[in-house]
C-alpha cells in the first residue's frame, strides 16, 4: 500500500496538472478577450441606461402661430421656461407652421386662438412621438397656468403597423448589426492572421451583394410582410444597402487594423454608442448632452433619420444623414485598403531585405 508520502506526491502532481489544464484552457489572450467582453457589457448597460433613464426635453423645436399682439410674449414665455425645454420660433400662419412640421424643422406647432380659450397643438408623431408628446405636455402646462385648454391634432401619424414609430429604428438596428457581423464572419472564415490586400478587396467586394440583399430583405419585412413601413420600397432597399455596406466596411477596416479587438470597437461604435443615441427610442431633444451630440454623427442615428423621413416625410431633412452614411462607408474603404496596403509594403520590404 502507498505511504503517506506517496499520496502527498500524487496529490501535488494532480494539483499541478489541474493548474496546467486551466492555464492551457484560459490563455492570456483568452483572458484579455473576456476582459474586453466584460467592458463592452458594462459599457452597453451604462450607455443605454445613461441615455434612457431620465429623458428630459431640451430645446424641442416648436413653431408658434399667434396674433401679432401675443406673438412676442408667447414666444418669449416658452423660451424662458426653466431648463429651456422648448425652442420656440414665430411663424406667419398655420400653413407655414404645418410646413415646418412636415419639413422636420419643428416637432410641434402651437396655434394660439385669439378669440377663444382653447389653443391647438399640431404634431406629426410619425417622426417619433416622444418629442411631440414632450412639447405638448410643456405647452399644456403653460397654457393651463393661463386658464386655457389645449387640443392636439396629429397631422402625420405613423402607419397602423408602426404604432410607436419604432420600426425605422429596429430596421436600421438589424441592418447595422448584420453588416458588422457579416464582416466578422468573413474574418473568422480565414483565421486570425491579418488579411492581405487582395483578401481585403475580396471582403469588401463580398459586402456589396450582401448589403443589397439585406436591403431587399429589410424592405420586404417592413413592407409587404408586416406593413409597418409601407411604401418607398426601393428607397428603403437603397438606404439599407448603404447602411449595411457602411457597417460592414467599418467592420472590415477595424478588424484589418486591430485584429480581434476591431470587432469590439465596431460593436462599441454601432451598438453601445450608436443605438441609444440614434433618436429611435427618444429623439435628440430628450437625450442627455453626450448622446445628443453624437447621435446623428453615427450610422444608427443617421440611418434611422433617413428611413423615418423617407417613409413619412417625403425625404425631407435627409441630405446630411446620407452624407454621414456615405462618409462612414468611404472611410471604411479607405482604412481597410490603406491598412492592408501598408502591411503589404512592409512585407515586401522585409522579404527583399539583404541578409546580414
Amino acid at each position: 500500500m502507498p505511504g503517506e508520502g506517496d499520496r502527498a506526491g500524487q496529490d501535488e502532481v494532480g494539483a499541478r496538472g489541474a493548474v496546467a489544464e486551466v492555464r492551457d484552457a484560459i490563455t492570456v489572450r483568452a483572458a484579455l478577450i473576456m476582459l474586453g467582453v466584460l467592458l463592452l457589457q458594462l459599457g452597453f448597460a451604462l450607455s443605454y441606461m445613461g441615455a434612457f433613464h431620465a429623458p428630459k426635453a431640451h430645446r424641442v423645436p416648436v413653431a408658434v402661430v399667434a396674433p401679432a399682439a401675443l406673438e412676442g410674449s408667447t414666444v418669449s414665455r416658452l423660451n424662458a421656461l426653466p431648463g429651456t425645454p422648448l425652442a420656440a420660433t414665430a411663424v406667419a400662419d398655420r400653413a407655414q407652421g404645418r410646413k415646418r412640421l412636415l419639413d422636420r424643422r419643428a416637432d410641434a406647432v402651437f396655434l394660439v386662438d385669439a378669440t377663444g380659450r382653447t389653443d391647438t397643438v399640431l404634431v406629426a408623431s410619425a417622426g417619433g412621438p416622444s418629442a411631440s408628446d414632450a412639447a405638448t405636455k410643456v405647452v399644456r402646462v403653460v397654457d393651463g397656468k393661463q386658464g386655457r385648454r389645449i387640443t392636439v391634432r396629429d397631422i402625420r401619424p405613423p402607419a397602423s403597423g408602426d404604432s410607436r414609430g419604432l420600426s425605422s429604428f429596429y430596421l436600421v438596428l438589424s441592418w447595422t448589426i448584420g453588416g458588422y457581423l457579416a464582416s466578422s464572419a468573413l474574418s473568422m472564415a480565414t483565421g486570425s492572421a491579418r488579411p492581405t490586400l487582395r483578401r481585403i478587396l475580396v471582403r469588401l467586394a463580398a459586402m456589396v451583394p450582401y448589403a443589397f440583399i439585406s436591403g431587399i430583405g429589410g424592405a420586404v419585412i417592413v413592407g409587404p410582410v408586416l406593413d409597418c413601413l409601407p411604401g418607398a420600397f426601393w428607397e428603403l432597399v437603397g438606404i439599407g444597402t448603404l447602411v449595411v455596406f457602411a457597417s460592414g466596411a467599418v467592420g472590415v477596416a477595424l478588424q484589418s487594423l486591430l485584429g480581434t479587438i476591431g470587432l469590439g470597437v465596431t460593436i462599441l461604435i454601432f451598438t453601445v454608442l450608436g443605438n441609444p443615441s440614434s433618436g429611435g427610442v427618444y429623439p435628440a431633444a430628450l437625450l442627455p448632452p453626450f448622446w445628443r451630440a453624437i447621435g446623428q454623427a453615427l450610422p444608427p442615428g443617421a440611418g434611422t433619420t433617413v428611413v423615418r423621413n423617407t417613409v413619412y416625410f417625403d425625404g425631407h431633412a435627409t441630405t446630411g444623414s446620407l452624407w454621414v452614411l456615405g462618409a462612414w462607408a468611404f472611410g471604411g474603404l479607405v482604412v481597410a485598403i490603406g491598412s492592408a496596403a501598408v502591411r503589404h509594403r512592409r512585407t515586401r520590404r522585409t522579404s527583399v531585405a539583404p541578409a546580414t
